[in-house]
């Protein structure tokens, strides 16, 4: 198999009316967001927190930490549900009302199903990640001057699986219980992409509906009110008092 080195999408041009003059279906409900779903977190903290910058750490190093942990989290993430994401139910790699093409070296447009898209982002990114002249991890060894739009392009990939994720395999997700998962995961990945600028907006706009949702750090919980103290007993003296007329 050779060696897939980008990727493109194609979006579907949407009409306000088909060709017999009547109205399109609705827009199909999206349920990861619904409130019942997008409550559920495994952290209740702000996760700007976790991406922002340490003082005392290397840019390219908090990036190259970060990325080959995201490509690990996302990797294990989509395997949950890889038996459910085949060639016949996902016949193309789509989110929302977005294709997702690949680009072989040669410069063809490939349309693959889901699962081989999968392959070729998890299997490029793995090839990247562990690279030593990309993703140095011995001391003193500099990190190449392509880094930053290696992450970019990682980053681009993964949040595309993670997309896919959404789209078409959020029953999956919920029926095995990992639906808070799968929003810790996804609302990390967002915060830290945003933070250094690594995916274009116009990439990440298709989800900009739960980006909203998830990446709003949640209100803190109300204060539990005070128990109100037992209504005193009337004194003796006012329980004998008798009014003279």
């Amino acid at each position: 198999m050779g060696v897939l080195v980008c990727c493109d999408c194609f979006f579907y041009r949407k009409s306000k009316t088909k060709p017999n003059g009547k109205k399109p279906p609705a827009e199909e409900k999206k349920q990861y967001l619904e409130l019942e779903y997008t409550k559920i977190r495994v952290v209740d903290f702000d996760l700007k927190e976790l991406v922002v910058l340490p003082r005392e750490i290397d840019l390219n190093e908090w990036l190259a930490s970060n990325t080959t942990t995201f490509f690990n989290l996302i990797n294990l993430q989509y395997s949950t549900i890889s038996e459910f994401c085949t060639g016949d139910t996902c016949q193309a790699m789509t989110a929302c009302n977005t294709i997702y093409y690949w680009y072989d070296e040669r410069g063809k447009k490939t349309k693959c199903t889901a699962p081989q898209y999968v392959d070729f982002v998890m299997s490029l990114c793995q090839k990247l990640v562990t690279d030593e002249e990309i993703f140095p991890t011995k001391y003193g060894k500099e990190f190449p001057n392509s880094f930053e739009s290696l992450v970019k392009k990682i980053c681009r990939y993964l949040f595309h699986v993670l997309a896919h994720l959404y789209w078409a395999h959020f029953k999956e997700t919920v029926a095995l219980d990992l639906q808070g998962h799968l929003n810790t995961l996804y609302a990390h990945f967002i915060v830290f992409v945003r933070e250094f600028n690594l995916v274009d907006p116009k990439e990440t706009c298709i989800m900009d509906d739960l980006s909203e949702v998830l990446c709003t750090p949640a209100p803190p919980p109300a204060p539990t009110p005070a128990p109100s103290a037992p209504a005193s007993a009337p004194s003796p003296s006012a329980q004998n008092h008798v009014t003279e007329r």
